[in-house]
């Protein structure tokens, strides 16, 4: 037995380095390519996703029954499903992506230096794109479109729950590459459901140049604890809004409303409210009334249950806790700075809001906060590249690499020098 496991294991780490090997070849020919052939398949890509919609959805019913059989919950099931309407939403979102402008080959700086030199700083491809994801089949598409729009070859490992249905998408993506004339292996996905690929690809340094992980905290931990691979990534999504003292009433309930139960399962979601003092008698119970009112669980402090009655008693646990559920932390604060110090310790980088009609609030919220995404007078629900303005996005960054909040096509992307002389020595 201890035999045939390694050899399984060999198994796997040859396979992973062939695909690594495949992708590095081809990201290299796909970074001269024109932009005309990679938005031309990525058209194509659009087309073949309607024309293999019925083999996608027999391919999605495989994973449900599947799904079924494992007893996934409701929520999982949901994100797991591809009807018609998701499908088209794949094509279009794959459209909308081959439509923006082309990130590789931009000037972003340029300058001659006194002895004549011309030096200019132009975007490029990253190179070789590894997307770990879990259930949402989605993503597959999604990942791919961008990666290619900015000229990189990428690696999928989709989620055990969606492995038929995302092979039934790649086939779309083969066929758009093969139609658009771009390399074969530009595009590839690891054809296996063992674990150890996932170990394999987190070492392979050589051919990946960055991870994304896609996924709940326990897959985004370990990717983070193993990965030789610097990584675009969030742990969790612990967002802030706060309700200042010069807040507008009626636009303070529906920003809030928005915020946290529009969608409480993505990482935009507010988990945190926090509440100037001065807005604790009148404010604090309109906003928690029609929270209620939609079904959302209260947990504040004694302050929030003495003005708020309806509410239980938060535990130092939930000021850290991602939620992804109808719940919501409540705090009293004394004012913007104190609002700022409770998100110093506790947020998570990702995205926090003020509410408030006060210029100087805003700025000094705006300026003082240290998350990827900071907001004024809007949900933090907007924290998503296609509301950016961007297409789409393959993630959130929170970290400090060239890539922070919504990654998109432009921050798949770094630069290099590109130097033009005349004879110039160096003295």
């Amino acid at each position: 037995m201890a035999a045939e496991q390694q050899n399984e294991e060999q198994d796997v780490a040859g396979l992973m380095h062939q695909i690594g090997r495949t992708a590095r070849q081809a990201g290299q020919e796909l970074a001269l390519t024109s932009s005309e052939a990679r938005t031309a398949a990525l058209r194509a890509t659009a087309d073949e996703l309607r024309k293999r919609r019925d083999a996608i959805k027999a391919a999605n019913a495989r994973d449900l029954e599947e799904g079924r059989d494992k007893g996934l919950s409701r929520a999982m099931m949901d994100r797991l499903t591809l009807d018609d309407d998701r499908i088209e939403g794949m094509a279009a979102g794959v459209e909308t992506v081959a439509d923006l402008n082309d990130p590789v080959g931009r000037e972003l700086n340029a300058w001659e230096q006194p002895n004549g030199l011309r030096i200019a700083r132009v975007a490029v491809p990253l190179g070789v794109i590894g997307v770990i994801y879990e259930s949402r089949p989605n993503v597959t598409a999604d990942a791919a479109a961008l990666a290619l729009k900015a000229g990189n070859a990428c690696i999928l490992r989709g989620g055990s729950e969606s492995f038929h249905s995302s092979r039934a998408i790649l086939t779309a993506l083969e066929n758009g590459m093969e139609a658009g004339g771009l390399p074969r292996g530009c595009v590839q996905m690891v054809p296996t459901r063992d674990r150890a690929a996932v170990g394999e690809m987190l070492k392979m340094s050589e051919h990946i140049d960055v991870i994304v992980p896609r996924g709940g905290r326990s897959l985004i931990e370990r990717i983070t604890r193993e990965s030789h691979i610097p990584l675009f990534k969030h742990l969790e999504g612990i967002c802030h809004t706060y309700v200042d003292s010069a807040a507008d009433a009626d636009k303070a309930v529906a920003l809030v409303h928005n915020a946290k139960l529009r969608r409480t399962g993505i990482c935009g979601a507010t988990e945190t409210l926090l509440v100037a003092r001065s807005r604790k008698d009148d404010l604090l119970p309109a906003i928690l009334d029609d929270l209620h009112a939609a079904g959302c669980e209260i947990r504040g402090t004694r302050e929030v249950m003495q003005a708020w009655p309806g509410a239980h008693e938060a535990t130092e646990a939930d000021w850290d806790t991602e939620y992804l559920d109808a719940i919501l932390s409540v705090k009293v604060v004394d004012g913007v700075d104190e609002a700022m110090a409770h998100i110093r310790r506790h947020s998570s980088s990702h995205t926090e809001a003020v509410v408030t009609e006060d210029a100087w609030t805003a700025d000094r919220f705006l300026a003082g906060v240290d998350s990827a995404i900071v907001m004024h007078n809007a949900s933090t629900q907007f924290a998503d590249g296609g509301e950016f303005g961007m297409g789409a996005e393959i993630g959130i960054s929170t970290g400090r690499m060239h890539a922070r909040g919504p990654v998109g096509v432009d921050q798949l992307t770094i630069y290099k020098y590109v130097v033009r002389g005349s004879g110039q020595v160096r003295p």
